[in-house]
Parts: structure tokens; C-alpha cells; sequence
């Protein structure tokens, strides 16, 4: 095995990245549906008994948050006499928080506390590649546990979650994780999935945490500045992470390696162009998200926001008729009552 690479830097992923792109191209003469069909037929190994378990999997989360929200969260939150809008919206990030921070802890043992060199040498995610290659069990116990989940996801932001600014963008999200997942474990490609994963449930963790504090910072009728303080600083380590992990870790290991180091590894990778063109998606994605942290702390710096709040929610009848807000209209009762927003109508959630 050769010796790690040092990291490029943006010039060189650049560079390269381009570079390999541009040269794949170029020598693929007979791409189209029919390389592409018969690739799929000769590379991809995924039984329908896995897309079974995984499917069974998904339904097991969503009927584990449901009871985990009914049990636990919802009356937590009534104990700590949460605000009505505050106690609709805690079970989500709560169960959120719950989730990545189990899926980030494993990710970061096998990353650390194994003998996976991925994340100090990411090149070497491609080395001793080979069709239909053995996934250690390890490694497959987290791509079940992330695909399931991401299924789950994608009606839990459909149907449970709070409706927000970026919900259609999550959606896409979540779609583009749930094929990336499928098609790089059905490829073998399970060894830098390992390392995507590891890259973005840490913001997701530090995310939830945060909004959590926001939630508890007014409970009892009374102000806790505690919270709010942890979740100020909660937001600036937020912020800092999601740069340094989506948008310098992640194209400088993972893209690199992608675009550049898999073709020096296996001249003749399948599904090359599909694979890159998704983790490519996923970065504009990272940005977009990006520019709601970068909105925030304008509205900080200018004085139109005083508190940490998530600039991606609002109120969809504010949203509709902005006059009446001004003009002092109260809002809508079943909010009062603690029921919140879900694709701008106003009811309980319901499984």
C-alpha cells in the first residue's frame, strides 16, 4: 500500500479533479444506456432480501420516533412547560439528535478506532477495490442503519416534520443521500460512503443541539440564560464546523478522491460520472445551506435579529398575508395550542 497522500488544496482538487474529469471523457466512446445497463448488470450486487431489511428498517424508525415523541418527548416537554410552539417542534429535533449523534459516534469509531485508514489517507478508499467485493460486516451495519433511516427521512419531511424555506431542497436532499447509499454499497464503493456520512452527521448533531437550547431557553414562563448562551455558542461552533467539514473536508477527501485518485486506483471504475455527479449535487446543496448560515449572521450583524433562531422557519399564514401581521392579527388558535406547520396547513402530526 503506498504511502498517504498529503491533502491537496483547492487549486489542485481543481486541477486534477478537472483534469481526470475531462480525461474520462475523452475515452469513453461508447458511453450511453446501453454501457451504462450493462455495467449495472455485471457491477451492481444488491439482493432484494437487503432491500427487504432495509425497507422493513425505515418503518421501524418511523414507528420509533412516533413512540419515542408520544412517550417521551412530548411529555418532557410538557413537564418543562415549554412555549406552545416551542413543545410542538422539540420532539423532532430531539429524535433528530438522538439518531446522529449514534450514527456520527459509530462513524467516528470505525474511522479512529479501527484499523480503516479512510479518513487520514482518503485515496486509499479505492485501493484493493474489486467487484462484487465482500462489505465487512462493520461497514454494513451503518449502511443499513443510514439507508433505513434516510428512507424514514424522507417521509418524516413530507408528512412529520416542520414545514420550512428549504423543506423541497431537503427533500431533493434526501433522495440524493438515499440513491448515493444504495448505489456505492450495491458498487462496492462502501469505503469512502463510510467517510461522506462521517463528514455531514456531525453538523447535524451540533445543529439539533442548538435548536434544542432555543426551545428550552423559555420554559416556566421564565427566561434561562443558559441556554441561550449555549446555544449562541452552540450556532458560532455550528457554523465554523459546517465550513470546515462539507466545504473544506469534504471536496478536499472525498471529491478529490472521487474525481481524481479512484481512476488512478481502477482505471475503468464503474458508473464513474453518476457517482461524481451526485457527490457534486450534494456540495452545491452544502453551499445553499451555507447562505442561510451566512443570512443569519448578516441579520446578527445588522440588528434585525437579536436571538438564535432557525432563519429556515416561518409562519406560512404570515408568509401568505404579511399585512396581517402588521395589523396585529393573532394567530391562528391550533398553533396556541401547540400544533404546528406542516406543508402550510395547521394540524397534529399523524403516522
Amino acid at each position: 500500500m503506498p504511502p498517504p497522500e498529503p491533502m491537496p488544496g483547492y487549486g489542485e482538487l481543481l486541477r486534477r479533479g478537472y483534469g481526470s474529469l475531462a480525461s474520462a471523457a475523452r475515452g469513453c466512446g461508447d458511453c450511453g444506456w446501453e454501457l451504462a445497463r450493462r455495467t449495472w448488470a455485471e457491477n451492481a450486487h444488491l439482493g432484494w432480501a437487503e432491500v427487504l431489511l432495509c425497507g422493513l428498517c425505515a418503518l421501524g424508525w418511523t414507528a420509533l420516533r412516533r413512540a419515542c415523541s408520544r412517550r417521551l418527548f412530548r411529555p418532557f416537554g410538557e413537564w418543562c412547560n415549554l412555549q406552545p410552539k416551542d413543545a410542538a417542534k422539540m420532539p423532532e429535533s430531539a429524535w433528530k439528535l438522538l439518531f446522529y449523534s449514534l450514527s456520527w459516534s459509530y462513524g467516528a469509531y470505525l474511522l479512529f478506532c479501527t484499523d480503516y485508514p479512510f479518513f487520514h489517507d482518503p485515496p486509499s478508499v479505492f485501493y484493493d477495490w474489486k467487484q462484487g467485493m465482500e462489505v465487512p460486516t462493520d461497514i454494513a451495519i451503518a449502511y443499513l442503519l443510514q439507508c433505513s433511516f434516510y428512507g424514514h427521512a424522507l417521509y418524516a419531511t413530507a408528512y412529520m416534520d416542520t414545514w420550512r424555506k428549504d423543506s423541497v431542497v431537503m427533500l431533493l436532499h434526501h433522495v440524493v443521500t438515499l440513491t448515493l447509499i444504495a448505489s456505492s454499497y450495491a458498487f462496492r464503493y462502501h469505503n469512502v460512503g463510510i467517510l461522506v456520512l462521517f463528514l455531514h452527521d456531525f453538523n447535524d448533531v451540533q445543529l439539533e443541539f442548538t435548536k434544542l437550547n432555543v426551545y428550552f431557553k423559555h420554559r416556566g414562563g421564565v427566561y434561562h440564560r443558559l441556554n441561550d448562551v449555549i446555544s449562541n455558542i452552540g450556532f458560532l461552533t455550528f457554523s465554523v464546523s459546517w465550513f470546515w467539514f462539507r466545504l473544506y473536508w469534504f471536496p478536499l477527501k472525498v471529491l478529490y478522491a472521487t474525481c481524481h485518485s479512484s481512476l488512478q486506483s481502477v482505471p475503468n471504475i464503474p458508473f464513474y460520472f453518476f457517482f461524481n455527479a451526485l457527490l457534486l449535487v450534494l456540495t452545491l446543496m452544502n453551499i445553499y445551506w451555507f447562505l442561510f448560515i451566512v443570512l443569519f449572521v448578516a441579520k446578527v450583524l445588522l440588528g434585525q435579529m437579536q436571538e438564535v433562531n432557525d432563519v429556515r422557519e416561518y409562519d406560512m399564514e404570515e408568509s401568505r398575508n404579511p399585512r396581517k401581521k402588521e395589523a396585529g392579527i393573532q394567530l391562528p388558535e391550533a398553533l396556541k395550542e401547540g400544533l404546528h406547520l406542516k406543508n402550510g396547513l395547521v394540524k397534529d402530526k399523524r403516522l
